[in-house]
């Protein structure tokens, strides 16, 4: 089974119904026994960084969580939100700390070009960096939907900046999707990325 972690942000009944559509077993689920019995963890998100770190911590998930996925290795995906999650902190409305289990900061784009509008909202390619196995069978450029108004910036952190796998460009350079040992994270929405979106779910549901 596959937690998706329900805490009160966003488009979590998609992502569901996305895991159904590749015949998935999937749950949404605010039980910390759900989160110890699942092969694997999905936080989605939708919303503020800060809001949605108060949403987790006043479910009181954060600690197992940490143990489920530092500790006994159970693969994690962050969609949207719940990859900015893994930086150190988000600054957005003040600064938030975050899980810290990748580092980096949550900052708002800045695109250097005046016709990308902030929130990044549409389709975009994605450029692809190192192998990874969330990536494995689409397209050498896939493309994904975005819908974020801050992204992951490693902040010159090496370390977090090796855990980048593939890049999108909207008016500066986008994180896009990280990896480190079985801590994934997307910034676009697969649930809403039509064909390219559900090959990275099912290929999430072969690591679980």
């Amino acid at each position: 089974m596959i937690a998706i972690v329900d805490y009160g942000m966003g488009n979590l009944r998609s992502v569901l119904n996305a895991f159904e559509a590749i015949h998935a077993p999937a749950r949404l689920t605010t039980s910390v026994a759900d989160l110890r019995d699942a092969h694997a963890i999905v936080v989605p998100g939708v919303g503020a960084f800060g809001d949605g770190m108060r949403n987790l911590t006043a479910l009181g998930v954060i600690e197992t969580l940490a143990e489920e996925v530092l500790v006994r290795r159970k693969p994690y995906l962050g969609i949207c939100l719940g990859m900015q999650f893994l930086a150190r902190e988000g600054r957005e409305h003040g600064v938030t700390g975050g899980l810290g289990w990748l580092g980096g900061v949550v900052r708002r784009l800045e695109p250097r070009d005046a016709a990308c509008k902030v929130p990044h909202m549409g389709w975009n390619d994605v450029a692809i960096v190192r192998e990874c196995e969330l990536l494995r069978d689409v397209d050498e450029r896939p493309v994904f939907y975005f819908l974020h108004g801050y992204q992951l910036d490693p902040d010159g952190d090496r370390a977090v900046e090796a855990a980048v796998v593939a890049t999108a460009t909207h008016g500066e350079r986008v994180t896009a999707v990280v990896q480190r040992d079985n801590v994934f994270g997307v910034q676009f929405h697969p649930e809403k990325s039509q064909e390219a979106g559900l090959q990275v779910l099912r290929n999430f549901v072969k690591l679980a």
